[in-house]
């Protein structure tokens, strides 16, 4: 019997409240990726739209029904589906017994007496709390991006780093430095990353800067990836520029030895 994922590709809220801005923890690509890692067969996005918020629930289990030929349906405690969350367990359980197929409700993952919850996973990885995100999660915290031309200010520093673009709907990490592995053409590499306006030179424009280890190569343009093991301290003003670039040595070290002890 072949397992399906159904997901809808955008989020419902983004739908029904009117200026609703998403913060995605993965793109759909890494979202698909990920699932295909669980060992399901297929996968089934839907866009949700105003139109299918308004299909009730037995219409929408009769169609997963009659079209993916569902024989099983598995959800979490607080699931619920169709006009108005109408499609409780209970609902769906009547549901199963009337069409044929079965109900498995799984509870969710735990850690250290936190539930992984996508709000309560955002929260964390807005305060820039990557461990304990990364520990629910089951994988470091990443984010996929371009890598743009900067104002070559990390060069001129002794730490030339490449700035990442993303997606403007995915969830950056809270404003700070950190520990972190970049993942390019050649690889995966130790990096130290820091997210925020740079505050030392005025402040400015949010930016996410990677600073890759015993690496001199040309990477504008390209795809990479960067996961975030530890969130080293905050990002503050310094009083001069040298200040800042002793700062930087000592975060350079300290990721340098959190990532010695940290799995590729």
């Amino acid at each position: 019997m072949a397992s399906i994922a159904l997901t809808f590709r955008n989020q419902p809220r983004a739908v029904l409240v009117p200026g609703y801005q998403p913060q995605y923890l993965a793109s759909w690509e890494q979202r698909q990726r990920l699932i295909r890692q669980q060992g399901i067969d297929h996968i089934a996005p839907l866009e949700f739209t105003k139109e299918l918020s308004q299909v009730k629930a037995r219409p929408f289990v009769q169609t997963l029904v009659d079209h993916l030929r569902m024989k099983g349906l598995v959800v979490g405690p607080d699931f619920a589906l169709g006009h108005k969350r109408e499609g409780t367990i209970l609902v769906l359980r009547e549901l199963g017994r009337e069409m044929g197929f079965w109900l498995h409700v799984v509870e969710p993952m735990s850690q250290g007496g936190q539930v992984a919850r996508s709000r309560s996973l955002r929260q964390m990885v807005s305060e820039g709390k990557v461990e304990a995100a990364s520990a629910l999660l089951g994988r470091c915290y990443s984010l996929t991006g371009t890598v743009a031309h900067g104002d070559a200010r990390g060069r001129e520093l002794g730490f030339p780093t490449a700035n990442l673009l993303v997606e403007p709907e995915l969830l950056v990490p809270g404003n700070g430095i950190y520990a972190t592995w970049a993942t390019v053409r050649m690889g995966k590499r130790p990096s130290a990353t820091s997210i925020g306006v740079r505050p030392t030179f005025g402040g400015g424009a949010r930016l996410i800067e990677t600073f890759i280890m015993d690496f001199h190569g040309d990477i504008y343009g390209e795809v990479m990836a960067v996961e975030f093991v530890s969130r080293l301290r905050e990002e503050r003003a310094f009083a001069s520029v040298a200040e800042l670039v002793s700062q930087m040595d000592k975060d350079v070290e300290q990721a340098k030895a959190i990532l010695s002890g940290s799995a590729r």
